[in-house]
């Protein structure tokens, strides 16, 4: 599929999975439609599965956004503390398009906690709350990292009942705007399949031998631990002759986001240079000349004291401060990461390098421990002679089972709804945008929009006391385990509510909530065999049957026990 096929896709309002192989622009996909919906007054919640692919898009974690922060699992305490939180409730509540980039390292667990926290704040039975869905990534890409070690089916978000239940519309994309090389292709296509053929092998081989023999050092190095590359650079820093020179990030709006998002910056707050130091960009600036995976070396320092970088080219950058930021649902920036876009690049770990398009690297495998790791470090590279192998194990070129069905079943859903799409006349598909803009955008939020540009205080949205919202629903006949179940609460929740309710709107009718009179008459019977067996027992008798004791100035009443633990 094409991007503008997936855009329109988009754009119609439908839920979408967008995805395709590493360097096919999906990225690129997600900025345009994100641009699309600011522009109509839609308000979007822009996530990713990690900080280094939310900075990307200029967004948060999904983790940060949604409230879920590092749980697994959500109860009815943990969506009425998140309900407490002002700045989270309300943007749950006014969210109208969420995009999740990096969709492989979301678990499945994970999405249905997300799932399970939208239809809360939404107050509605569709998946996610009614709202529209775009997840990005390849599930070829790293898995979800968790506490404990997860199967396919568990760690895979597709596998989630609610991605089913969400009607995702595939968008395969096929363009390839990284590797121009049909070697390095043919075998990352290969991987995918899981048909490794005896060439992809021995040229993987050939590599191997070649990249020994050469001894040139021309390239960044690609290690699959963090301790390895941390070392390397402070060792190669060392070696260089000259004083280090020493570049500090500045946070500007919410401190404490601009103090996360710098955590999530491939750019350290304390950047340590010296004239000499291999480095790479680390953010996309086409203008100047640099893309995020350039990689040069510091010629010198400036005057005024800015960093200078030769590329590969010849070409000189003067690299100077930029901005990473998180913006809210009016894209206005909530908080403000600046710093030299560059990081020490002797070395980097195959993690940090996902999202990146390198002309050259040198990688050592011999260390691959997860499936997928091996396809997103030769992935990086925009073909097979900027390669230099060092090492590789048998984990390199394996791939999930699982996720190699699926992605076959992602092509075949792809090329249905493409053609779907090719039959809808231009017009038509243009009416069903427009329609989707006009019901999701919101005049209050266009207002606020202008307000926040203007300096002006936004008055914060009233919140519904969570038994009206209940007595709303029971206005729509709903019953009390449909409500429960919109609400993602416990039905004896709901049950509280009606008390509350018959309080402050006594002539609010809940006749049908009265238990039938049959049920009275045996609660009732019960109730007055119990009051009898008391009043039979005498002063002792009671005071054993109900463990009355006597607590400080009062006394402490227990019903019984339970499974050894007395209940007071």
């Amino acid at each position: 599929m094409k991007q503008s096929t997936a855009l329109k896709i988009m754009k119609a309002g439908e839920n979408v999975f967008l995805t395709g192989s590493a360097g096919a622009g999906k990225t690129y996909v997600l900025n345009q439609y994100i641009n699309y919906l600011r522009k109509n007054g839609v308000p979007v919640a822009i996530t990713a599965s990690t900080g280094i692919a939310a900075t990307h898009l200029g967004g948060q974690t999904i983790h940060s956004w949604s409230g879920l922060g590092i749980k697994e699992e959500i109860t009815e305490r943990d969506l009425e503390k998140i309900a407490k939180k002002k700045k989270v409730r309300q943007r749950l509540e006014q969210v109208e398009v969420l995009i999740i980039d990096e969709i492989s390292m979301i678990s499945k667990k994970t999405l249905g906690c997300i799932d399970q926290i939208l239809r809360f704040f939404k107050v509605s039975f569709e998946p996610f709350g009614g709202i529209q869905v775009i997840f990005s990534g390849d599930f070829f890409q790293l898995p979800p990292v968790s506490r404990e070690r997860l199967n396919s089916r568990e760690k895979f978000a597709f596998m989630s009942p609610v991605w089913v239940k969400a009607d995702l519309k595939v968008c395969y994309i096929t363009e390839q705007y990284r590797q121009a090389d049909c070697a390095l292709t043919d075998i990352l296509n290969e991987m995918r399949s899981g048909e490794i053929s005896d060439v992809a092998q021995d040229l993987l081989l050939e590599k191997l031998e070649e990249s020994r023999e050469n001894s040139e050092d021309f390239a960044i190095k690609l290690y699959t631990h963090n301790a390895d590359v941390d070392r390397i650079n402070r060792e190669e820093l060392k070696k260089l002759p000259g004083p280090v020179e020493m570049f500090f990030g500045k946070f500007a709006g919410n401190k404490t986001l601009a103090k996360t998002l710098a955590k999530s910056v491939l750019a350290p707050e304390v950047l340590e240079l010296k004239v000499g130091a291999k480095v790479i960009f680390v953010k996309n600036n086409y203008e100047k000349g640099y893309f995020n995976g350039t990689l040069g070396e510091i010629s010198r320092i400036t005057p005024d004291g800015w960093p200078v970088v030769e590329i590969a080219d010849g070409r000189e950058i003067v690299a100077k401060p930029e901005d990473w930021s998180v913006t809210n649902e009016f894209g206005q920036n909530l908080a403000t990461f600046s710093q030299i876009p560059l990081r020490l690049a002797w070395a980097i770990t195959v993690h940090k390098s996902q999202g990146m398009t390198l002309e050259r690297a040198e990688m050592d495998l011999s260390k691959t421990f997860e499936c997928g790791q091996g396809y997103v470090a030769l992935s990086r590279v925009k073909s097979w002679g900027g390669l230099k192998l060092l090492g590789a194990n048998g984990n390199v070129l394996q791939m999930d089972e699982l996720a190699m069905a699926a992605d076959k079943r992602f092509q075949q859903l792809s090329a249905e709804i493409e053609k779907v799409y090719e039959n809808i006349p231009e017009a038509e598909l243009e009416k069903i945008s427009r329609d989707f803009v006009k019901e999701k955008s919101s005049p209050d939020l266009l207002r606020d929009k202008n307000m926040f540009k203007s300096g002006l205080k936004i008055s914060s949205a009233k919140k519904i006391p969570t038994a009206e919202i209940t007595k709303n629903l029971i206005a729509e006949g709903k019953d009390l385990a449909e409500i429960a179940e919109i609400r993602g609460l416990k039905t004896s929740t709901i049950i509280t509510h009606l008390a509350k309710i018959r309080e402050k709107f006594p002539d609010f009718d809940l006749e049908k909530f009265k238990p039938k009179p049959e049920i009275i008459k045996k609660v009732s019977t019960a109730i007055k065999k119990v009051l009898s067996r008391i009043l039979c027992l005498g002063e002792e008798g009671i005071h054993k049957m109900f463990n009355i004791r006597k607590v400080g100035d009062g006394i402490r009443i227990g019903f019984g026990h339970v499974n050894g633990d007395h209940k007071d």
